[in-house]
């Protein structure tokens, strides 16, 4: 016999898992994060003399870091992905 502190795995005391009728649920990213971290990704590539990461982790960030600034305003956005990308290229040709 179940304990009391235990839950019935085969009864319907829980929830359905997939409610249909749940409320969607979204991300908001924070602006000043979202920053932070872009800016501390362009100042590693600034710092490096060759590339800093392999290319796994420059495949990731050179998906995810256009994809991030989409919680800043636009142009700000424009002109980090812009800094990022020139980074990555000044790397790459050395």
């Amino acid at each position: 016999m179940a304990s009391r502190n235990q839950l019935d795995l085969f009864g319907n005391d829980q929830p359905e898992l997939f409610d249909e009728d749940a409320p969607t649920v979204y991300y908001h990213g924070d602006p000043d994060r979202v920053r932070s971290r872009v800016l501390r990704l362009i100042a590693e590539a600034r710092a490096a003399e060759t590339m800093p990461w392999d290319d796994d982790d420059l495949r990731l960030f050179r998906k995810i870091v256009p994809q991030m600034v989409r919680w800043l305003p636009e142009e700000e956005g424009r002109q980090l992905c812009f800094d990022f990308e020139e980074e990555i290229r000044r790397l790459l040709a050395a």
